[in-house]
């Protein structure tokens, strides 16, 4: 396996859709809509259907391969991406974004985030038979169609379409194709790093850090703690929590820099309970209070 242009459109090919108030779209992966403007990827979860190619999904620790007509779900804070085989140069399918509350919206009472497909330790690829991606297909053709409509009503409608397709997923038997990688501690240090990078930049006050220890990042990569950090420790010689932490002071130096936000609101949004938690973190690690940053007494 090596990845290609196929590979960059599959992990990013929802990396440039504009997603605005009604927080969803559909394309097919060879449209144009995949290269339009970007939007806040964290909270959109993704439905892919895969009608052509052979690949494999890099899901969490986990590898699974697809070798047929396949619906994946994908979770915005679980790291993926794809690998397609090089000489494999028919590659088509469907996809929609999507976040939680537009599903909400329709008085779907369970979080993505509880279900199944959609979690690190869960079954995210499901493979077809030939009438069930017949069927699948036809769903995904309704959504654009609706999509590219007047209809007064339409995202009650394609919320319907994206239910039935998380409804047929569960009535399905997933795919057990899965094998662990080579290297497995460098896998889940760069998954970790990059569920990181994910947290990052902090957009308001009024969505903090959903990941705030080492064993929040456990629980999404499926592995133990402990596991986490000895593979972190030995690749790249500091601990979890180190890691994190500098995250952090770096992001509050940014938010003290370039926003308005008050420090209660900074504490707030990077998951700190009480301003003054917050004051003694950052002082421990820099040696300075917020204040004094904002202020530019000191330009550390």
């Amino acid at each position: 396996m090596q990845q290609n242009q196929v590979t960059d459109k599959l992990s990013n090919s929802f990396s440039g859709i504009h997603i605005d108030q009604t927080q969803f779209r559909v394309a097919g992966m060879n449209d144009d809509k995949c290269k339009l403007t970007s939007f806040n990827r964290r909270d959109f979860y993704k439905i892919s259907l895969i009608t052509k190619g052979c690949s494999t999904l890099l899901y969490a620790n986990r590898d699974i391969e697809i070798s047929k007509p396949a619906l994946v779900f994908t979770n915005p804070l679980i790291p993926y991406s794809w690998d397609v085989a090089a000489e494999d140069t028919v590659y088509d399918g469907y996809f929609c974004v999507f976040s939680d509350d537009f599903l909400h919206k329709g008085a779907r009472m369970e979080s993505l985030q509880e279900s199944t497909l959609f979690k690190a330790d869960g079954n995210p690829v499901y493979l077809l038979e030939d009438h069930q991606l017949e069927y699948l297909k036809g769903i995904f053709i309704r959504m654009q169609t609706e999509m590219d409509g007047d209809y007064i009503y339409k995202y009650d409608l394609i919320r319907n379409y994206v239910n039935v397709l998380i409804h047929e997923a569960v009535k399905m038997q997933p795919a057990v194709a899965y094998f662990n990688p080579p290297n497995a501690a460098s896998r889940i240090t760069n998954l970790f790093l990059t569920l990181l990078e994910k947290q990052f930049p902090v957009d308001s006050p009024q969505h903090p850090l959903k990941l705030k220890k080492a064993s929040d990042y456990a629980e999404k990569l499926a592995v133990h703690v402990n596991h986490l950090n000895a593979a972190v420790q030995g690749v790249t010689g500091k601990s979890t929590t180190t890691i994190i932490n500098e995250a952090i002071v770096a992001e509050t130096k940014s938010l003290l820099i370039h926003t308005d936000w008050s420090v209660a609101e900074i504490a707030f949004s990077l998951g700190f309970e009480y301003a003054s938690y917050f004051n003694n973190f950052f002082k421990k690690h820099t040696g300075f209070t917020p204040m004094k940053i904002r202020t530019g007494i000191s330009t550390v």
